[in-house]
């Protein structure tokens, strides 16, 4: 019977294709996990009303960028509109992301995708609500936000 070392061939073959293409998955869960961890840790340090310590998710450098209504870089920058637009705890509200979405680029990038809720009351300036495309980089310090692209829309909830 030839047919029975073909079969148990494939069902090798088979086993073991399907292993290989569930290891670069499997191999990236802890980094979707850093991410993600980083992104809560964020929103932690922002509803704690600590903008020094919210920052630390944006890389130090002058070369980070920014995408809003404007386009700016700099970490130092960065820091100085975040304190000039939410300058006390009623402005910075409570922070929540959602749909969280986390794609690896290669082993140092990835990109996250999702909308951001601001709850503030209207003497804080009011709710807000928006998309962001973040890329983020693996350093030595851990991962860190080197682009962000923020809109200042609604989010369609389906």
């Amino acid at each position: 019977m030839r047919s029975a070392p073909r079969f148990a061939a494939s069902i090798l073959a088979a086993a073991l294709l399907t292993l290989a293409l569930s290891a670069p998955a499997a191999a990236q869960a802890p980094e979707t996990a850093a991410i993600t961890a980083m992104m809560q840790k964020s929103a932690d340090d922002w509803n704690r009303g600590d903008i020094d310590a919210f920052a630390t998710c944006y890389k130090n450098s002058p070369e980070i960028e920014f995408i809003g209504p404007t386009i700016s870089h700099g970490y130092a920058g960065m820091l100085e509109t975040y304190k000039k637009h939410y300058p006390t705890r009623d402005a910075m509200g409570t922070l929540s992301f959602n749909k969280l979405d986390v794609k690896a680029l290669d082993a140092h990038f990835a990109t996250v995708t999702g909308w951001f809720h601001l709850e503030r009351s209207a003497a804080g300036g009011g709710n807000a609500d928006g998309y962001y495309l973040l890329v983020v980089e693996k350093t030595a310090a851990g991962w860190k936000i080197v682009r962000d692209d923020t809109t200042g829309h609604a989010p369609v909830t389906k």
